[in-house]
């Protein structure tokens, strides 16, 4: 078989990025009381209204507080399906915070067929933080649509790119699962034909990945 060379673009993969958003709350209060008022009011009503207006000391609940391990997120024989030659233990990206940020990849030529896998984790601080971190990353990724089924919501899109004659094809499937989102890419090319995968395979296998890496997540729950 003769040397193949791979496309920069291919060369230089970058972890899906996940747009953080982060909410806000305004407070306000109503008019002062005026000193002659404020001593009139019963000692009762005094100390009501010191508590309600006292910062809270609550925090917000979490329905995940760490990732998962994502190289575990995935079944061997899903790997082996969807990307052929590659050993099934994956690599783990280096994180800054591994409890809230981990990534796995899975990537291999075997002959002219290339393929790449990766599945992210992202732990957000708030349900709400998710919710506009997974809009973020729709609008950044037009083009597709909703995936039933898949967490309390789920989106994946195909894209087609060429480069020096040269197809790749890539799926990019995004979920949220309450405070958590996870992000599957998925990718190929063929560099004997130029062609690329068709679309209905990459989504598939993108959909698939997600499907078991959200469970993954759920189980870690415990």
């Amino acid at each position: 078989m003769r040397s193949v060379s791979l496309p920069l673009a291919l060369t230089a993969r970058l972890s899906p990025v996940v747009v953080l958003a982060a909410a806000g709350w305004a407070l306000s209060s109503g008019p002062l009381a005026t000193p002659q008022a404020a001593e009139q009011q019963p000692a009762e009503q005094k100390t009501e209204s010191r508590s309600a207006s006292a910062p809270s000391t609550s925090t917000v609940s979490k329905a995940y507080s760490a990732a998962p391990a994502p190289c575990e997120s995935v079944a061997e024989k899903t790997v082996e399906s969807l990307v052929p030659g590659a050993k099934t233990a994956g690599k783990e990206i280096p994180s800054t915070d591994t409890e809230l940020r981990r990534t796995c990849s899975w990537n291999a030529l075997k002959g002219y067929d290339y393929r790449w896998l990766d599945v992210s984790y992202e732990i957000m601080q708030s349900d709400e933080a998710a919710r506009n971190s997974y809009a973020a990353g729709v609008e950044k990724n037009s083009g597709g649509g909703a995936v039933p089924g898949l967490g309390d919501s789920a989106y994946s899109v195909v894209n087609l790119t060429t480069e020096d004659k040269q197809e790749t094809r890539e799926g990019v499937v995004i979920a949220r699962a309450s405070n958590a989102l996870v992000t599957i890419t998925y990718n190929g090319s063929d560099f004997e034909s130029k062609k690329a995968p068709g679309t209905d395979t990459i989504n598939k296998g993108a959909i698939k990945a997600a499907k078991e890496a959200v469970a993954a997540l759920e189980s870690d729950r415990g």
